[in-house]
């Protein structure tokens, strides 16, 4: 059976047996006795009604004695009283009686009572002759059998409290049968309990203690119910399970731990290959338990390395270093006598081979070949990092000579472009000054020698201005409003907008920043002459400026060309044209935008497009916002 049908049972019997115990003694117990004491109240009863009918009888015969001898009528009160109140009485005694003696008895005393009323009282009370010795014979009649009643009444007491006595006997010995079997019931109880919960449970407690305190190997003795041997038998298995896990984490753990050291190993910078070599093997020895470790490896910016330890390790010989330089790469295989893996490389880093040698300890685990396979892409990893960081640093120095080529460059053609061209515009502003003595076709020349010249004068002058150090916004910085910049700039190319028919808006309110005029003043004629640039006659050119308290925005929108989604990544790249411009042969070298990225960044701002071809284009600068400055009054001049 199992253990909870036992306990259920158990229980069971225990409420079964409390129930009945509590019935019987306060159920039956109760209605015994109140049954008893109603019978005993009765049979007293009886008994005080017949001993009242004698008393009674008595007085009636006292009347009747008194009337004999005094011929007083008053005399016989007591009598008539005492006879109807004594047979009240017998009649009373005969009905509370159960015992049948006891009502034959008091039947006779009632019998005899009337013999002595008929038979004597009466005859006396009323004046007729009376034989006195016969009414003394049946009064001493009635006193003999209302003894004898009274006798019987007594018995019948007597045998009633007999029976009570009985009863609570039986009673008490039902109530300790019961309290015997609820005590017994609970002792099987709980001795079924201990053995079967309490002391398999407390094995499972001393178990977990243990195991608690770091003894992995603890186990639960089974025993006790089904139930819970299935518990103690899962709790093992538990246990069993988590001893593997732990194992298996001790060794991932340690193999990460060597994997970590041997990484940190290798990112050591400025030490000696060889040195960090010779490390790097002497932690694989020391964590595998190896007698020799032999490590051959091609270090980018060094060379082939050869490391081994201990160093009284011998040299491998060379048909074990052969066969191992044909190991191929991936998982470790064993050669010359040990565990060997190798390392994979390409032209540029050749990669390398590790030997782990270990003669007195048993094979190689499955957990140590995966261990020397993570050290092995580890110092792959490694090597791959320090070969691109040779070729990052390599790359690094021929950019810069290429930077310093191209600012040497520019600097050159600057000034060697400059000269001339400044003797060019200045002899032909001095023939345009003689224009009277040119014809058509001559002022026309000189007009197109002048407008190129110029235009390769500004482009000199944005590639000096690009070329420039980022110093942010220099010393020249100080509070502006952007829209008395916009609004010159605006009044600048008014003419230039009205030559295309362009309808320009203007919209600008106050919006301070802090800047160089100068640049700002570039920044946003670039911007403006672009829109203008490509916009065909006849389209229209929206400015905007505004403020909020932290931001001042200014935005150019046209409705030129259009810029291409697949040109805005690179649209503030110096030399950048989008595709569309070239091929309407719009021209310009493609440095403004860029020169404007470079003084917005300056200013702490940002630059952002939005265009669509076809339709046009929207540029949005941002800049920091600073509050407008408060006027210094002016004192007045006093009077002289």
């Amino acid at each position: 059976m199992r253990l909870q049908r036992r306990l259920n049972l158990g229980f069971a019997a225990l409420l079964v047996l409390f129930t009945a115990f509590l019935v019987v003694q306060f159920g039956v117990g109760s209605r015994l006795r109140e049954e008893h004491d109603r019978r005993s109240a009765r049979i007293d009863a009886a008994r005080e009604a017949n001993r009242l009918a004698l008393q009674r009888m008595t007085d009636a015969e006292t009347g009747v004695r008194g009337f004999q001898l005094t011929g007083e009528r008053l005399f016989l009160e007591p009598y008539r009283n005492g006879r109807g109140a004594g047979l009240a009485a017998l009649a009373r005694a005969a009905a509370q009686s159960r015992d049948v003696s006891a009502r034959k008895l008091i039947e006779a005393e009632r019998q005899a009572a009337n013999d002595w009323l008929v038979q004597y009282a009466d005859r006396a009370a009323s004046g007729a002759d009376r034989d006195n010795v016969l009414g003394k014979q049946l009064f001493d009649r009635l006193r003999a059998v209302n003894a004898a009643a009274d006798d019987a009444l007594g018995a019948e007491f007597r045998a009633e409290h007999a029976a009570a006595a009985r009863d609570e006997r039986l009673l008490a010995a039902v109530s300790g049968v019961l309290v015997l079997a609820v005590l017994v019931a609970g002792y099987l109880l709980a001795r079924v309990s201990r053995r079967q919960l309490l002391v398999p449970l407390a094995r499972v407690g001393e178990t977990i203690r243990r195991q608690a305190a770091g003894d992995r190997s603890a186990r639960a003795e089974a025993g006790g119910a089904a139930e819970l041997s299935t518990v103690i038998e899962a709790l093992n298995d538990l246990s069993a399970q988590t001893e593997q896990l732990l194992a298996a984490e001790q060794a991932r753990t340690a193999r990460a731990w060597l994997c970590q050291a041997v990484a940190a190993e290798l990112q050591q910078e400025g030490d000696d290959p060889l040195v960090v070599g010779t490390r790097v093997v002497a932690r694989i020895g020391g964590a595998l338990g190896a007698d020799a470790v032999y490590g051959s490896l091609f270090v980018p910016g060094t060379g082939q390395i050869s490391v081994r330890w201990p160093d009284t390790a011998p040299e491998l010989p060379a048909a074990a270093a052969a066969e191992l330089r044909a190991v191929p790469p991936g998982g470790p295989v064993p050669c010359a006598g040990g565990l060997a893996v190798a390392m994979g490389g390409d032209a540029e880093c050749p990669g390398g081979q590790l030997l782990v040698i270990r003669e007195f300890l048993p094979a190689f685990t499955e957990p140590e070949h995966r261990l020397l396979t993570s050290v092995g892409r580890e110092i792959e990893r490694a090597l791959r990092q320090l070969s691109i960081r040779v070729h990052q640093d390599l790359l690094i120095s021929e950019l810069r000579m290429l930077d310093q080529r191209k600012d040497v460059f520019i600097q050159t053609v600057t000034h060697e472009l400059r000269t001339p061209l400044t003797s060019i515009l200045g002899y032909a502003e001095m023939i345009a000054d003689e224009e009277d003595e040119l014809n058509p076709m001559q002022r026309r020349s000189v007009n197109a020698i002048l407008r190129n010249g110029h235009r390769l004068q500004d482009t000199i002058g944005d590639l000096l201005l690009l070329d420039r150090p980022d110093d942010g916004a220099g010393a020249a910085a100080e509070p502006l409003d952007v829209a008395t910049l916009a609004t010159v700039v605006h009044a600048e190319l008014d003419a230039a907008a009205r030559a295309k028919n362009l309808t320009v808006s203007f919209d600008a309110g106050p919006a301070w920043v802090r800047g160089d005029q100068t640049q700002l003043r570039r920044a946003l004629r670039k911007l403006m002459e672009n829109a203008i640039k490509f916009t065909p006659a006849g389209g229209s050119v929206t400015w905007q400026c505004g403020a909020d308290e932290r931001t001042v925005t200014v935005a150019v929108t046209d409705t030129g060309i259009g810029i291409p989604a697949e040109d805005v990544s690179g649209l503030f790249t110096p030399f950048h044209r989008a595709g569309n411009a070239m091929d309407q042969a719009v021209q310009g070298p493609g440095l403004g935008l860029a020169i404007v990225r470079d003084i917005v960044r300056d200013h702490g701002g940002s630059i952002a497009v939005q265009s669509v071809v076809g339709r046009g284009s929207t540029f949005t600068i941002t800049l920091p916002a600073v509050p407008a400055p408060v006027p210094v009054p002016v004192p007045a001049s006093s009077p002289a």
